[in-house]
């Protein structure tokens, strides 16, 4: 029997609303008829109660830490998987067998390279571009070159499409940061494995050989696993709308970038190394800041501690923490930034304030870490985000044009500008 809610206006009329639940028992209120059938609509900011689809891939408890992609846990994943087949499980549903598994790889690996023609576009670029602008628009200009990215063909295609997005992004990334800083570009290389494959690109010069470090290499896999799919957040949504206009698969990931760039979503692990650098060259001494993040009247906050979503221990940073140990012994690295993190780290596992407030060390805090001790500018944090989460952006842009119920996405909103007023002749005006 379906559950009903029953909705009381002040005029004393009432409407029954129908109660979904899903495979979780998490329950909503389905309003879709609402205005139709009273005249009234909803007001959401920020749309945090307002349940925008279905959605079968990514399953989020912040409550108790849970995270889990098409039904396996975070923890088993980042344990047994590879990037590349959890970016297999999140478009298709299913962990890949032996066969798919390597047409995917041979898929990826052969679409790694960009057009010859592309390499001229960051020319135009000025050598202090901000990373995520050039990578924006380096993917939306992507669909300019293949003819099944527009239209129905996006859709039918996206298999393809999607391989050539997971492969190329690392080559684009690449190429921004060597424009950066002005090195020549470093072509990919088929026999390399995907997190090696980026590493070689970004590091490597032809004067001088990359060599490969295991450690590191798992470090990045894990972060990419890590940070690849997250529900409906922004960015997310952000390529839910943008797609639900038909727009292809190219310029609707561009647009979740785009979303990510913002300091309030991707810039999370930036802020960290950036109140890191404060804290050391103000000299105030640790202390002082744990202090300050106490009191509430101080606009110092400790980036990096304490999620919006998760009210207990981030599950990914759990898994991340042991590999940011990891990394650092086996770089042997002497950083005062690094030194601070760590005593913040202690401070918050330890102190009451923060356990009383669950403000522990998340995903971005260890990130951040990892990615300075490796070499990875500060200004690359947010593409390195934007790297793991493709393959979670593409499954959302999936699953929408699967869906039969889905529509344009187009809010409403509640007017509190004038009523209509008599256009005054500039002459009259005060």
């Amino acid at each position: 029997m379906t559950e009903i809610a029953k909705l009381v206006l002040k005029n004393g009329k009432s409407l029954e609303l129908p109660v979904l639940k899903g495979s979780e028992n998490e329950k909503a209120i389905d309003i879709s008829e609402l205005r139709a059938k009273t005249g009234y609509i909803t007001i959401d900011p920020g749309f945090v109660n307002t349940g925008v689809c279905e959605s079968a891939i990514t399953f989020l408890d912040g409550e108790n830490g849970v995270l889990r992609y098409r039904g396996y846990s975070i923890e088993q994943l980042a344990k047994k998987s590879t990037f590349i087949e959890v970016a297999y499980l999140l478009i298709h549903g299913e962990l890949p067998n032996e066969t798919q598994l390597k047409d995917f790889v041979d898929r990826i690996s052969l679409h790694s390279m960009i057009h010859e023609d592309m390499r001229h576009f960051f020319d135009g670029f000025a050598q202090n571009t901000h990373p995520m602008v050039i990578l924006s628009s380096m993917v939306s200009a992507l669909s300019a070159y293949y003819s099944e990215a527009s239209g129905k063909a996006s859709i039918e295609n996206i298999e393809i499409n999607s391989a050539r997005l997971i492969a190329k992004v690392t080559t684009i990334a690449a190429f921004a940061y060597k424009k950066s800083v002005g090195q020549p570009f470093v072509y990919p290389k088929d026999e390399l494995t995907y997190a090696s494959n980026f590493l070689n690109m970004m590091f490597s010069v032809p004067a001088e050989s990359f060599v490969k470090d295991k450690v590191i290499e798992q470090a990045l896999e894990l972060m990419l696993i890590l940070h690849a799919d997250h529900e409906q957040n922004c960015s997310a949504s952000t390529v839910r709308v943008v797609g639900s206009s038909k727009a292809n698969v190219y310029a609707s990931v561009a647009s979740g970038i785009l979303a990510l760039w913002g300091p309030l979503h991707g810039g999370a692990n930036q802020q960290v190394v950036q109140m890191l650098e404060k804290i050391y060259l103000e000299g105030k001494g640790i202390s002082k800041y744990i202090e300050m993040a106490k009191n509430q009247k101080s606009e110092f906050r400790l980036m990096g501690f304490g999620h919006r979503v998760y009210k207990n221990f981030d599950p990914r940073a759990k898994i991340i923490k042991d590999a940011c140990y990891r990394v650092l012994k086996k770089l042997e690295i002497k950083d005062p930034l690094l030194e601070i993190a760590i005593e913040l780290e202690k401070t918050a596992l330890t102190d009451d304030y923060f356990i009383e407030r669950k403000l522990y060390p998340t995903l971005d805090f260890y990130t951040g870490i990892i990615y300075r001790a490796i070499g990875i500018p500060v200004n690359m944090f947010t593409v390195m985000f934007a790297l793991g989460r493709i393959p979670g952006w593409i499954a959302q842009w999936k699953e929408m044009h699967e869906d039969p119920n889905q529509k344009i996405a187009r809010p409403r909103q509640l007017f509190t500008g004038h009523k209509e007023r008599k256009y005054i002749p500039i002459s009259q005006r005060i």
